[in-house]
């Protein structure tokens, strides 16, 4: 089987970025420096159990240039393709927990935003309509029917935007503790609510770091990060490094997280999204807080004030022992997130192109 209209690819599963903009793949091979640092970046562990731990590495075409994608693909021919957006300083490799708990059972589609990771030099326009735009274009770039997209913290608002904005791309939407807004206190400006909300995630972004073990050491110390700390996390914050030591510093740009986050917190068409979809949707909440604090973004009364009550079309689930970032990786966050995506009363995925294309 052919994909129909999607730009052709290759695996690089060492690293080497084949674009799916170009009609013949490259015969090319990756400069050593390239290899070493992909390799570095992607790997992942593994055990014969578990699903593909190593995404390929794709790019797609997008208004200003190439947006970097992660692709797990699947394991079995005709299997569904969901589409993953990350949180506000994250990058596509916060999924790797996801992607390993649904064994191949999905294609998982998942784009380094522009402004981090290896999007980090696709420039402005920011913003969350951007982005959603960029997801839509990430879907018609490898031929893909109605969707099923996931969005995490401000990928949630991401995701339902993408709804909104393209009814016809996206079929279905998992919205993993965000997407829902709450207005801004009397006399808080944006800019002291996003530090007061991302604490060290926002701090790094003006830090530079002497060598990859300070960043280590700087994520061991986040709270939300502790208990959890294992060689997969290292691999994924280890992936925002760039420059060189000893002036590291994190890939995401800081205008990019500025204006995405003022839009989180104030843009009026991001904020009514998850009210709406034109397409069933699930809303996963964490238990505690971005600072695993034990009141996190959401709780029961807060979501009802925010009009998500038993009559809302959004389908609301708590996930208990999840904190905002364990909520990915955690064991309750990951197989709450794989209910949820691989829910067999929704036949709404996607049909992805087949495995190996």
């Amino acid at each position: 089987m052919s994909r129909p209209d999607s730009p052709s690819t290759r695996r690089s599963p060492a690293g080497a970025t084949p674009s799916p903009s170009t009609s013949e793949p490259s015969t090319s091979e990756p400069s050593t420096s390239e290899r070493s640092i992909s390799q570095r970046s992607i790997s992942q562990r593994s055990s014969a159990a578990d699903g593909p731990a190593v995404p390929e590495r794709l790019s797609v075409p997008v208004p200003g240039g190439e947006l970097a994608v992660l692709r797990w693909p699947a394991a079995v021919p005709d299997a569904p393709t969901v589409v993953a957006v990350h949180g506000i300083t994250a990058n596509g490799l916060a999924w790797f927990e996801v992607a390993r708990r649904l064994a191949g059972r999905v294609t998982l589609l998942a784009p380094d935003l522009r402004g981090r990771g290896d999007s980090r030099d696709l420039g402005a326009p920011y913003g969350l309509a951007r982005h959603a735009d960029d997801v839509a274009a990430l879907i018609a770039g490898f031929g893909l029917g109605p969707t099923a997209v996931i969005g995490h913290s401000m990928g949630a608002w991401v995701a339902a935007l993408a709804a909104v904005r393209h009814p016809e791309l996206v079929g279905r939407v998992v919205l993993v503790d965000g997407a829902v807004s709450f207005p801004l206190p009397e006399g808080v400006n944006e800019r002291d609510a996003l530090a007061a909300v991302l604490g060290p995630a926002l701090t790094r972004l003006s830090t530079t770091f002497p060598d990859r073990q300070a960043y280590r050491e700087f994520w061991q110390r986040h709270p939300a990060f502790a208990a959890d700390w294992s060689a997969d996390i290292d691999t994924y914050t280890q992936r925002d490094l760039v420059g060189a030591e000893p002036e590291l510093r994190s890939a995401c740009v800081l205008a990019a997280v500025e204006t995405d986050g003022a839009q989180v917190l104030l843009d009026r068409e991001a904020a009514t999204a998850v009210h709406r979809l034109p397409c069933p949707g699930t809303l996963l909440w964490a238990e505690r807080g971005l600072l695993d604090e034990p009141q996190g973004l959401y709780d029961e009364k807060r979501l009802a004030t925010a009009g998500l009550d038993d009559h809302h079309p959004v389908t609301v689930t708590p996930v208990p022992g999840s904190n905002h970032y364990s909520i990915l990786w955690g064991r309750p966050g990951a197989e709450a997130v794989v209910r949820a995506l691989l829910d067999p009363s929704s036949a709404d995925l996607a049909a992805g192109p087949p495995t190996g294309a």
